[in-house]
């Protein structure tokens, strides 16, 4: 199931303030709020990113707060509040760790979700890493993996056309409970994070699109290969987004310490380095900008929509 613009590289990218993990907040957005959240929503919106992306995480154990921060915004409302303020950009949740949560809950929130934004949801599901955050909710973290297998069947059902959805599994069951409103969309995608076999399994038998866990480009063919073989073997025949996490990005000679890794330099440049990802069989690339201040992060989102994008094709 193909929701992105067919014939190009796509790209998205995860929105700052909302999560803010040492490993890739910049310092400005420690005192960021709402307003910086709307304007960067409304820039990706300007210039062409297929989609905005919020994260999941209901609570930060101590022993990981120092490297993951506990600013965690819920990316329900994050994405509502940002449905209000942007007209085409699709909302993404990367990723709601739904197992922390019943999947009538989830289907509730996610169709409000997108019946008010006019379908424009994304729906990105992961099995979550944390222990004490599943045992705070009294949900089983040794199970995590098949529950998100069963959750991901249910959620279909109940994210389907259906007003009263029926599910009949081992860990949930329901039928005759009705939900309105349903979904704008006839058929929610569901895209799997994760790049475990496990994960990468699930992407392949149970997934619209795969949204790796920060795979580098090595390692890339060989998951596309083994989500190909995977669904071959499967009788799968529908089209599967595949997705990856680029290197940071800086458009333009960035005058100051952007990191070993960050890719920087022309438009033309940056589009040639990044073209390699479709030429592996990418469909849609989630970029990051480095930056000092919200100013300087729209300024890169501008120029990229304006002078890299049109030279991904």
């Amino acid at each position: 199931m193909q929701v992105l613009p067919e014939g190009r590289l796509a790209y998205g990218m995860q929105l700052p303030v909302q999560s803010q993990s040492t490993i890739y907040a910049e310092p400005w957005e420690a005192d960021a709020g709402p307003d910086d959240l709307v304007e960067v929503a409304r820039a990706a919106d300007r210039a062409g990113f297929a989609y905005v992306a919020s994260c999941d995480h209901v609570a930060i154990p101590r022993r990981l707060a120092g490297a993951m921060s506990t600013v965690w915004y819920d990316p329900v409302a994050t994405l509502a509040f940002l449905a209000g303020v942007t007209e085409r950009v699709r909302l993404l949740s990367h990723v709601a760790i739904v197992g922390l949560r019943h999947p009538l809950v989830t289907a509730k929130q996610y169709a409000t979700l997108d019946h008010l934004s006019g379908g424009r949801l994304v729906l990105g599901v992961g099995a979550g890493h944390v222990e004490e955050e599943f045992a705070a909710v009294g949900a089983d973290f040794g199970r995590r993996g098949a529950v998100l297998d069963e959750t991901i069947d249910a959620l279909r059902a109940a994210l389907g056309p259906d007003e009263f959805p029926v599910h009949h599994g081992k860990t949930y069951d329901f039928e005759g409970l009705g939900q309105r409103p349903r979904p704008a969309q006839e058929r929610v995608p569901v895209w799997v994070g994760g790049s475990s076999p496990a994960a990468v399994r699930r992407a392949a038998l149970r997934g619209d699109g795969w949204l790796p866990q920060g795979d580098p480009r090595d390692r890339l063919p060989g998951q596309i290969a083994r989500i190909g073989s995977l669904r071959a073997e499967a009788g799968i025949e529908e089209p599967l987004t595949i997705g990856a996490i680029t290197e940071p990005l800086y458009v333009g000679a960035p005058g100051w310490e952007v990191g070993r890794r960050t890719l920087s330099g022309a438009p033309e440049a940056l589009a040639e380095s990044l073209r390699a990802y479709r030429a592996m069989g990418v469909h849609q690339i989630q970029v990051r900008f480095r930056s000092r201040s919200r100013g300087e992060l729209l300024d890169q989102m501008t120029a990229f929509g304006a002078e890299v994008a049109p030279h991904l094709s």
